[in-house]
């Protein structure tokens, strides 16, 4: 059952190594790092996986508390933003200058919020024989966890605090069979409205302005039988242009709602056309395992002397090799115009996702195409195709099993992946392909 991530906060003063045990924490450079205080100013979240417990982790500015730089200001808060938001505050401090006056400062700040918080010691380089970091014992939130995040050391062993720090129940999808879908698209693209003309009624606020909707609110229909939960969510913007707090953390609880639910319906704005962010939204979504429907709304504004609809399908298509497989329809949440089979399609695509395929019709199938294309040989032996099953659903999970798994190349699995498409459709839902080392046995042809 899909459960809602946690959020960890990472806070403290400049200068501490905030960024650098964020990126240290994901395995990759995502922030930016620098010995001048103060280069992190906004917000960057990722998710982040320890052990097979996943959870997202939000960076954020160095706060000077009591400072009345309007930048500072801004920062902090940013930063208190985060800590609403959070489940989980790390709260950075540097084990080399000691307790300052400022992690004093914060640390009110920190009691105050009610949340839990875990004291990260950095820069102790010498983890067995330092025990300096006793000194934040005196913050008087628990205990000190030393860390040398520049170089990873004791990095995990505070995730496995971390970990243990969560909830044990941080919220989890309907368990009463409810079809969950995600609406989502970029602001203003006309989200809650087509919420609103599901429901026949102003489900929620709907403004000119972009931006109304800030939390996700969910709204629940039956349908054919079925039980639906729409959740109409903030526009997502490119990270770039989020410079509001409160739109930050609508971008972040809307990455929660597409990681949970089951089918993403996105709206796109027809008088603006396709843009990079539509595309970044369902490649969101689909990277996810969520299925994909794509609904151009606002199709009552566009001039039809033309008949424009086949053209602009074609030249959505043409976008992205992901939008080969998803069902577009033309939409008007004003009008009402195709928002039944808007709901037809979200129907089909949950079935799709959830269909499983007879190991013995993969095996035919993926014989068949090795032996119209066989993968290239690896340093001239032969790569040869064994076995395979569908391994799971949700999305549907292809397990091919091969005697040199690492020498197919990529083209070959898109072979397969095309293959296997041709042969069962699996519209609109996201077709994973994994190779696995196999022993000698059953070789097709």
């Amino acid at each position: 059952m899909s459960r809602r991530l946690p959020v960890v906060a990472v806070v403290g003063r400049p200068n501490v190594g905030k960024s650098t045990l964020f990126n240290r924490v994901l395995g990759e450079r995502a922030a930016i790092v620098d010995d001048r205080p103060g280069v992190t100013r906004d917000r960057n979240f990722a998710r982040a996986d320890w052990t097979g417990h996943e959870f997202f982790i939000v960076d954020t500015g160095g706060v000077i508390e009591g400072s009345d730089e309007p930048m500072d200001r801004q920062i902090r808060a940013q930063a208190l933003t985060a800590v609403e938001e959070a489940d989980l505050i790390l709260f950075v401090v540097d084990g080399k200058s000691g307790i300052h006056p400022l992690d004093e400062r914060l640390t009110e700040v920190l009691r105050d919020s009610g949340r839990p918080v875990l004291v990260v010691v950095n820069k102790v380089d010498n983890l067995l024989g330092d025990t300096a970091y006793h000194e934040f014992w005196g913050l008087g939130l628990g205990e000190p966890v030393p860390v040398s995040a520049i170089s990873g050391q004791g990095s995990g062993d505070l995730l496995d605090r971390v970990i243990a720090a969560f909830p044990e129940d941080p919220g989890e999808a309907p368990a009463d069979g409810a079809l969950k879908v995600a609406v989502i698209g970029k602001p203003n693209a006309g989200k809650s409205s087509f919420v609103n003309r599901l429901f026949g009624e102003e489900r929620v606020v709907v403004s000119e302005l972009p931006g109304t909707t800030r939390d996700p609110v969910d709204s629940r229909l039956r349908y054919h039988g079925r039980d639906v939960i729409f959740v109409d969510t903030a526009g997502l913007r490119r990270q770039s242009r989020i410079s509001d707090s409160v739109e930050y953390y609508s971008s972040l609880r809307t990455a929660r709602v597409i990681r949970d639910a089951e089918v993403c319906l996105v709206l796109v704005d027809a008088s603006e056309g396709l843009h990079q962010q539509d595309l970044k939204i369902m490649e969101s979504a689909w990277e996810a395992g969520c299925g994909v429907v794509v609904a151009v709304n606002k199709w009552d504004l566009v001039d039809k002397e033309e008949n424009p609809t086949p053209r602009m399908e074609r030249d959505l298509r043409a976008r992205a090799p992901l939008l080969q497989f998803v069902p577009i329809t033309f939409i008007s949440a004003l009008t009402g115009l195709r928002v039944r089979k808007t709901l037809d399609l979200i129907l089909e695509v949950a079935q799709e996702r959830q269909r499983r395929i007879p190991t013995h019709e993969v095996n035919e199938v993926m014989e068949a195409l090795f032996r119209r294309q066989p993968p290239p040989h690896s340093r001239g032996r032969p790569v040869k195709l064994r076995y395979a099953t569908q391994a799971d659903t949700a999305p549907p999970t292809f397990v091919l099993f091969s005697n040199i798994p690492d020498a197919i190349p990529a083209h070959y699995i898109r072979y397969l992946h095309n293959g296997f498409r041709k042969a069962w459709g699996f519209l609109g839902v996201p077709l994973r392909i994994r190779i696995r080392a196999s022993s000698e046995g059953r070789t097709p042809g």
